[in-house]
């Protein structure tokens, strides 16, 4: 086998048995492995320079010796430009992706028949990524919207119920139900915090969800309290996160999905669209953190991935309190992109659900996306995604990135999806330490 296959074989291999998540082109325990290496090692390009990709695949292990695969090629998230078939000889075979000439991303997608079974594999090469900027533009009155927001959101009054959860406590952690009243007197959100169970003053991290409506399990995160911090996972709906999965199922089914979901609840309007009640709550929720006697007076760090990325630099950029965010692939990031004939981001109202391209809609959002947000953020930051993601694209994980003007750092994983690995999870930990005061 050439030393350098086998390598990229090694750090694969190694990569998906490392991951807590599956990652869609490496599912657990499939007999067959795809091997793509772009001609760039970083899998960046100048636009309007070409891209080549080697392609080798392993069934149990094998190098496939011969093989034809079927590849298409697109910009990211759009229709294709390209397709046709290629021949592995001797067990590999380059495939001209082509060029952009524009700042984006290009998708390789390849099929394969083995054993009448499908399999498919995909990969995405970036062309000047750091150039691309963000299509959604900065209302003139986006400040003084969030300041009248906050103000009036400040009058309810904070009622807390705090119910110690034995089952996820421990030696080490003392486990809390919360819930908070918010936003308004009829309003309230859960969460889960846990803390170190010993004497002591200890930053906090704010984290709040992913997308959808699900329960949730504070054990996914407990190296944070026993790291000695204060964590509080959030639940943004009002619905209690330990209620069992088939009820939260059928709440889903409710309005969790296509035009019923949350995410488009009330979007033609800025003043009742759904997620202006959660963001908002979500600095409610630093209300009730900054009164605890435990926390340490100084340190309060946003983190989260995908939707709870978005919530977390959302929170930052309208609560001064916030001392750091940590943010993967964040979603909701310049929504209407679409509009320009390119990838935009989650949850994309423009090709998953219908009726949302009215001038009503694309003002609310306007109010609503991380990348104006991004431009009111003045401490750290650290980001982290991946290329192969089509949930969270690059496209808006750069474009938020790149309108931060604020330290930051960023780790790029191009072969990561819509999953981030546990080795990564503490990456992100460590990163916080070095932001504590």
């Amino acid at each position: 086998m050439n030393k350098s296959i086998f390598q990229t074989f090694l750090l694969f291999f190694l990569l998906v048995f490392s991951t807590i998540l599956k990652a869609e082109n490496y599912p657990h325990r499939s007999d067959v492995l795809w091997i793509t290496n772009p001609n760039h090692s970083d899998w960046i390009y100048k636009t309007n320079e070409k891209a080549k990709v080697s392609v080798s695949l392993y069934h149990y292990g094998i190098l496939l010796d011969t093989l034809t695969v079927k590849y298409s090629v697109a910009p990211e998230l759009m229709e294709e430009v390209q397709s046709g078939v290629a021949h592995i000889k001797n067990g590999i075979v380059t495939i001209d992706v082509g060029t952009l000439k524009y700042p984006g991303f290009l998708d390789l997608s390849l099929k394969v028949q083995l054993g009448g079974e499908e399999f498919k594999h995909h990969i995405k090469v970036g062309f000047d990524p750091d150039k691309l900027t963000a299509y959604t533009k900065y209302p003139s009155d986006f400040d003084s919207f969030w300041k009248a927001a906050k103000e009036k959101a400040d009058q309810c009054p904070m009622v807390v119920e705090k119910t110690f959860i034995p089952e996820y406590s421990s030696d080490k952690v003392n486990c809390y139900l919360v819930k908070i009243q918010a936003y308004e007197k009829s309003s309230c959100v859960y969460g889960y915090l846990t803390m170190p169970n010993k004497k002591g003053k200890f930053p906090v991290v704010f984290s709040p969800p992913g997308a959808g409506i699900k329960p949730m399990n504070p054990l996914k995160d407990i190296f944070y309290a026993e790291s000695g911090f204060i964590r509080f996972d959030m639940e943004i709906h009002g619905i209690r996160p330990n209620l069992d999965k088939q009820t939260y199922d059928e709440i889903s089914r409710a309005f969790g999905n296509k035009n019923n979901s949350y995410l488009v609840n009330g979007l033609d309007n800025k003043d009742n669209y759904y997620m202006k009640k959660v963001y908002l709550s979500c600095l409610r929720v630093i209300d009730y953190l900054t009164t605890l006697p435990e926390w340490d007076g100084k340190n309060i760090i946003a983190q989260g991935g995908s939707q709870g990325g978005a919530l977390a630099l959302i929170t930052t950029a309208l609560d001064s309190r916030i001392t750091a965010c940590a943010a993967n692939h964040p979603a909701l990031s310049d929504m209407a992109r679409y509009k320009m004939g390119r990838a935009g981001g989650y949850p994309h109202l423009f090709t998953k659900f219908e009726g949302m391209d009215t001038p009503e809609k694309l003002n609310t959002l306007q109010y609503y996306d991380v990348v104006n947000f991004a431009r009111n953020i003045n401490v750290p930051v650290f980001m982290t995604w991946g290329f192969n993601d089509n949930t969270c694209p690059p496209t808006t994980s750069y474009i938020v990135y790149n309108t931060l003007n604020t330290q930051k750092e960023a780790l790029i994983m191009p072969v990561t999806e819509h999953w981030i690995s546990l080795t990564t999870r503490h990456s992100i930990l460590d990163w916080i330490r070095t932001q504590l005061k």
